[in-house]
C-alpha cells in the first residue's frame, strides 16, 4: 500500500545539520548549490567547528542541537553524528516536531531501528537515510537500461568490497572495528541498497563470517603502533535470495591485500552488465553479451550541468514535502537493509538460513530531465 501525503508549504525548505565533521563538508558542497534548500543551521558538540562551518559555507546559525531544533523555519533535520547514537539523536528530531535525513546505517540493530519508524508514524513525519547514492546519474541510467532489458531479465548480482582495512592509513581506525561499523555495516549499505534497487527487496540470506586478528594496529599518524580491540567480523560472505527469485553473493571484508572496490556485475538472460560503484553518484557501465563482445556506456559525468553528490536524498524528501509526494531515500528502504545486514550476522553466527522480517519498495526512477541545481519550488 503507497503512503499518501498532502503537499505541506511553498517555497523552498529549510534544513539544519547536526555534526560539522568530515562528511557534513560533502553534503554542504551540494546543499549549498540547491535553489530548493535552505540551510540555515550547523549544530555540533564543538560549536567553534559549527561556527567555521557556518561561516565557510555561508550558513546564518551555528550553536547546539537545541538551538538548532528551536529554528521554526527548519523543517529537515540531517543528523551526520557516529552511527552509535544516530536513532537517539534522529529520535530527538522527531520529537521536535521535524523530519529527518540521517547518515548510514539508520540503526545498528532491528528493535532501535523499528521504534524510529514507529516514532515517525505516530507524529505523521518523514525518515530518510544515506546512501542516496543511488540518485546519481550513473544509477539512474543503468536502472532504464535494467528496465529496458539491455540484458534480459536480471537474474544474479556479484558484489565485492575487499582491501585490508583502514588502520594502515587512517590515523585514528579504531571506530572502523567497533559494533556498528565493520566492512559489512560501513559499506554493506552502498551495495545492498543498490541491490535493492535492482532486484526488489531481499527474502532471506545466508552468510560465513570470519575475524582473522583480535587486535590490531595503527600504522601511521600520531597513534602509530597502538593496539586496538576488533569487536566485528572483518569478512562476511553473503548469499541473498530476494523475494523476486534473483540472487546475490556479497563479499564484504578487511582481510584481502588486493583491493576490490565498487564491484557489482548484474547477470542477465542476455548478458552482464556492470554497474558504477555504489559508493559514487556517477560511473562508467560496461555490458558483455559474449567473448570479446563488451561496450562501456557513460553513466554521468561531473563536468554535466546537473552533476550533484551527497544531500540529493535530502533535496527529494524536500520537494516530496512541498508535492505532498513520498520521498524516494526512505526510513523503510534503510530500515530493511539494516535487517538484512543484522541477518548476514546472525546467519554467520548460526550456520542457518535468516527470513527477512521487513520488505521496502523499489523507489520510484527519476524523470530522464531531473536536475537537482533548477529551482522548482
Amino acid at each position: 500500500m503507497t503512503e499518501t501525503f498532502a503537499p505541506v508549504g511553498s517555497g523552498p525548505v529549510g534544513v539544519g545539520l547536526i555534526g560539522a565533521g568530515n562528511i557534513s563538508q560533502q553534503y554542504l558542497n551540494s546543499l549549498t548549490q540547491f535553489p530548493d534548500l535552505k540551510v540555515l543551521f550547523i549544530a555540533d558538540i564543538d560549536a567553534e567547528r559549527a561556527a567555521e562551518a557556518a561561516a565557510k559555507y555561508g550558513v546564518p546559525g551555528s550553536g547546539s542541537t537545541e538551538e538548532l531544533l528551536a529554528v521554526d523555519d527548519i523543517e529537515i533535520v540531517i543528523n551526520l553524528t557516529i552511527p552509535a547514537v544516530h536513532v537517539e539523536v534522529s529520535q530527538q528530531i522527531l520529537n521536535a516536531g521535524k523530519h529527518v535525513f540521517s547518515e548510514k546505517p539508520m540503526s545498528l540493530d532491528q528493535e532501535s531501528g523499528r521504534a524510529l519508524l514507529q516514532t515517525a508514524a505516530d507524529t505523521g513525519l518523514r525518515v530518510g537515510c544515506a546512501p542516496d547514492t543511488f540518485l546519481g546519474q550513473g544509477h539512474q541510467i543503468s536502472r532504464r537500461l535494467l528496465e529496458n532489458g539491455e540484458i534480459g531479465r536480471p537474474l544474479t548480482a556479484l558484489c565485492l568490497m575487499q582491501n585490508p582495512g583502514p588502520e594502515a592509513w587512517h590515523p585514528s581506525p579504531e571506530f572502523f572495528f567497533l559494533n556498528g561499523a565493520g566492512p559489512l555495516f560501513d559499506m554493506g549499505p552502498y551495495y545492498l541498497t543498490q541491490l535493492v534497487q535492482v532486484f526488489g527487496p531481499v527474502a532471506r540470506v545466508a552468510a560465513v563470517t570470519n575475524t582473522a586478528f583480535e587486535t590490531r594496529t595503527v600504522g601511521s599518524g600520531p597513534k602509530e603502533g597502538t593496539e586496538f580491540p576488533v569487536e566485528v567480523p572483518t569478512h562476511v560472505g553473503g548469499l541473498l535470495q530476494f523475494e523476486s527469485g534473483a540472487s546475490a553473493q556479497l563479499i564484504m571484508s578487511f582481510e584481502s591485500r588486493l583491493v576490490r572496490m565498487g564491484f557489482t556485475e548484474v547477470t542477465g538472460t542476455e548478458g552482464t552488465m556492470a554497474l558504477p560503484d555504489p559508493n559514487m553518484f556517477i560511473g562508467d557501465i560496461t555490458v558483455t553479451r559474449g567473448h570479446e563482445d563488451s561496450t562501456v556506456l557513460p553513466g554521468g559525468s561531473q563536468e554535466s550541468e546537473t552533476f550533484a553528490e551527497r544531500g540529493q536524498g535530502v533535496l527529494d524528501m524536500a520537494r516530496a514535502i512541498r508535492a505532498g509526494r513520498p520521498h524516494r531515500v526512505t526510513g523503510e528502504l534503510a530500515f530493511h537493509v539494516v535487517d538484512v545486514m543484522c541477518s548476514l550476522i546472525e546467519s554467520g553466527t548460526t550456520g542457518a538460513f535468516v527470513d527477512i522480517a521487513s520488505t521496502a519498495v523499489r523507489p520510484e526512477p527519476l524523470p530522464e530531465d531531473y536536475n537537482p541545481k533548477a529551482a522548482t519550488l
